[in-house]
């Protein structure tokens, strides 16, 4: 976990020597809506298969603003999709977020702002670990839910990267739904530590230090490459470990409308427990290849 955490920050550490840009002044906004497909079918494949069709919607978009030395970024990242692999089947749930930030800040030099930030994160469907039961569902909207507000600093060197530090921020982890509170919650419900919440609270509070660092550039000629980098450290328990929550995309462009793209998301949580881990936690990693259709909003 250490090694992957300094490749990242090398990473965003190297990349941040572009040269420095200009945001336009006053309200911009940008965005884009699209829906990823997929299909497969076999008929006497001998060396067998599976049918399947699947699809994802996707709506992002972000609002822009800056006078003289204020600046407030909003950003609305969405995904939900599903996979059918048998009609008679309920459908497979492959990709479902929502994210929110909104960061506000002062600018106190040519790159470096006073900024408070205000971050959410959910989904919006339930979720089901397939390879071992498709009936109890084990996530939903706001089960778990992620919220962050903090005080910061901004660091933006150039359009392309940024990289916001804030040494007193509070998080909530919300469990919305009773029978899934020891899944999310575990690792912090111990019965003889008095400063933790009690097993049927479904909120629990955290007071760190995050940082968030983001890069989006034009690699080559229609083939574009983001990544977003998170992560935070809870003063008032374990200190020394470091959530991470790293999401890489590459988007190939063949025209206005049509891209493929590849997606990868990281996440280490050492409060989410896992059965077969006696102190700690795992890494979770996805990887989703997907072509479709994607118009911008403008």
């Amino acid at each position: 976990m250490k090694k992957v955490l300094l490749i990242a920050v090398a990473i965003m550490l190297s990349i941040a020597a572009i040269a420095q840009d200009e945001q336009p002044q006053g309200w911009t906004h940008k965005g884009n809506i699209g829906i990823n497909l997929g299909q497969s079918s076999y008929t006497n494949w001998v060396a067998g298969g599976q049918n399947s069709l699947s699809g994802q919607a996707i709506f992002n978009y972000e609002i822009h603003y800056l006078k003289n030395k204020f600046k407030w970024d909003n950003t609305l990242n969405t995904a939900l999709g599903y996979s059918i692999f048998d009609f008679k089947k309920k459908p497979v749930k492959m990709e479902d977020k929502i994210e929110f930030t909104s960061l506000a800040g002062y600018r106190m030099t040519k790159q470096l702002n006073l900024s408070a930030e205000l971050a959410f994160r959910s989904q919006f469907a339930k979720g089901y670990d397939y390879a071992t039961d498709s009936t109890h569902y084990i996530s939903k909207f706001l089960a778990p839910g992620y919220i962050n507000l903090g005080v910061g600093l901004e660091w933006v060197p150039n359009k392309y990267f940024s990289l916001y530090f804030s040494p007193v921020t509070s998080r909530w982890t919300i469990v919305n739904d009773t029978t899934l509170i020891n899944r999310y919650l575990g690792n912090s419900l111990d019965a003889n530590d008095e400063n933790i919440h009690t097993f049927n609270d479904k909120v629990r509070y955290e007071f760190g230090a995050r940082a968030v660092a983001k890069f989006q550039y034009p690699i080559a000629k229609n083939i574009e490459f983001n990544t977003k980098l998170e992560l935070f450290s809870n003063y008032l328990k374990n200190p020394q470990y470091i959530d991470v929550d790293w999401q890489n995309m590459l988007v190939l462009k063949v025209n206005d409308w049509l891209n493929a793209n590849l997606s990868t998301h990281l996440i280490y949580d050492y409060d989410i427990p896992f059965p077969d881990v006696e102190k700690g936690s795992k890494v979770q990693f996805k990887e989703v290849l997907a072509i479709g259709f994607m118009v911008n909003l403008k």
